[in-house]
């Protein structure tokens, strides 16, 4: 390896480019002069104590960066780090840059704060602080693009400034940010992403839970209230069936969660955003709930013939009285619409009831599904209202399958059957009995151990089989 020392004034720097690791140290003066020009360094750069570096070109590093100067000019230039094997970032000052580009799949590490004026565009590789909290540093008017579950920062973020920013923290598998907005002055804060959440069952009135999961430092250096912004991603990790209405932004203060107000939006199984009231409290945010998380579940469903409608009756467990329901109906058991909606509190015998005065005198199949307000979506079982046409058919019911199978069997299909689910590589995943009856409908309940995919279900008797590949959400 060999070790190039810059010990006079460099005015200008062209394009160079090496074969051979070589490191480069200043003890001079170097300066890149403007946009137009560009320097390669095909392995480390060290700007030595009492040197002079500025760029305001391009200046390209494939190895570690270190900085002894003090007071280091940020120039107007752009630091790229583009090595492939691991960097790092050392020294006794902060390294500063107008832009940074981060391009290395085997990432960074911080051992000194690294400095941006300017844009930061994250490309590929994940930045991690060390154990000493050593910071990526966004001054003011700064920003950054890229960013996502492979390009982030595991560790400690610091921003400055009056501007609205969201700080660009993750765990090495996931992206998972925290904003700031609103600010009364011009601020310094310190983030970063944790899990799993301490103490979560120490909580202040009027919250009752945190989320035990995953949690945000975010520590104030200077500045005054701000709007803090947590955000969930339940497929990344996950957060219980919260309501919207009854979800708030958690500080931990005093040794207690305790609520910092909050508006949510989204949707409870997939992504969403909570935004606190202006707070001069700051460190450990989570996000908490109210009320405790209750899932939904039909608790009955039937469906029965009158003399001028059918009547459908259903009860549910865990439902606000803001939930929805659509009622859908079918004439093959397969192929639903809906035909109407109900919104309300159940009758006093605690069972929600629909008419469906322009029902079919033939065979009829009815499914009710719930909508609560935080988006979560229930399907109740399928019932069958017999009429006078009957036909010999047996059939999967529902394909997609969630939490149950349902198999239709009319005529000279009513038996006993046994039936296997099988992975698509022939592995026997569940197995047992069940039972059919002529124009009726009966179900299969999945176990834990069927996780949503692709599955071949086989169903069989001496007389009759079925065997059909079905797909679990």
């Amino acid at each position: 390896m060999k070790t190039i020392r810059i010990i006079t004034a460099l005015v200008l720097l062209c394009v160079h480019y090496v074969q051979a690791q070589v490191d480069l140290t200043n003890t001079g003066t170097m300066y890149i002069t403007n946009s137009a020009v560009a320097l390669y360094v095909n392995g480390g750069f060290t700007n030595a104590s009492g040197a002079s570096f500025t760029n305001n070109g391009d200046f390209y590093v494939t190895q570690n960066i270190s900085n002894a100067q003090v007071g280091m000019s940020a120039g107007t230039g752009t630091l790229r780090l583009i090595g492939t094997t691991a960097q790092q970032i050392n020294g006794t000052q902060t390294f500063k840059t107008y832009n940074l580009v981060t391009n290395n799949a085997a990432g960074f590490t911080l051992n000194n704060n690294l400095s941006i004026s300017g844009t930061h565009t994250f490309t590929d590789g994940l930045i991690a602080s060390s154990v000493t909290p050593n910071y990526l540093v966004y001054e003011a008017g700064s920003s950054y693009s890229g960013v996502s579950d492979a390009a982030h920062v595991s560790g400690w973020v610091k921003k400055i400034g009056t501007t609205a920013f969201t700080f660009p923290v993750g765990d090495n598998t996931y992206y998972r940010n925290i904003a700031i907005s609103s600010l009364a002055s011009s601020s310094e804060f310190n983030a970063r992403y944790n899990k799993p959440t301490p103490n979560a069952t120490n909580v202040a009135a009027p919250l009752v839970i945190v989320n035990p999961n995953e949690y945000w430092d975010l520590n104030q250096v200077s500045g005054g209230a701000a709007v803090v912004t947590l955000n969930w991603d339940d497929p990344k990790v996950n957060i219980a069936d919260y309501l919207l209405s009854e979800m708030r932004v958690a500080n931990y203060s005093g040794g207690l969660w305790t609520s910092r107000g909050g508006t949510a939006s989204g949707t409870i199984t997939t992504q969403g955003t909570i935004s606190s009231t202006s707070t001069s409290s700051f460190g450990q945010f989570a996000i908490a709930s109210i009320n405790w998380a209750t899932p939904l579940y039909f608790i009955d469903f039937n469906a029965k013939a009158q003399a001028s409608y059918n009547l459908l009756q259903w009860k549910m467990g865990g439902v606000s009285s803001d939930a929805s329901f659509e009622i859908e109906r079918s004439l093959d058991g397969r192929n639903f619409t809906k035909i109407g909606t109900l919104k309300g509190l159940p009758l006093l015998s605690g069972y929600f009831h629909y008419q469906d005065s322009r029902a079919f005198t033939g065979n009829t199949w009815y499914r009710i599904k719930c909508v609560n307000t935080d988006g979560h979506e229930l399907y109740s079982t399928i019932e069958l209202i017999q009429g006078g046409n009957k036909s010999d058919d047996f059939y999967l019911v529902n394909n997609p399958a969630h939490q149950f199978v349902y198999i239709a069997a009319t005529g000279k299909y009513e038996g006993t059957y046994d039936y296997q689910l099988l992975s698509v590589n022939g592995q026997l995943i569940q197995k047992g009995k069940i039972t059919t009856q002529a124009g009726g409908i009966c179900s299969i309940s999945l176990s834990s151990s069927v996780v949503p995919g692709s599955y071949v279900l086989d169903i069989r008797n001496a007389q009759h089989k079925l065997t059909q590949q079905i797909l679990v959400r």
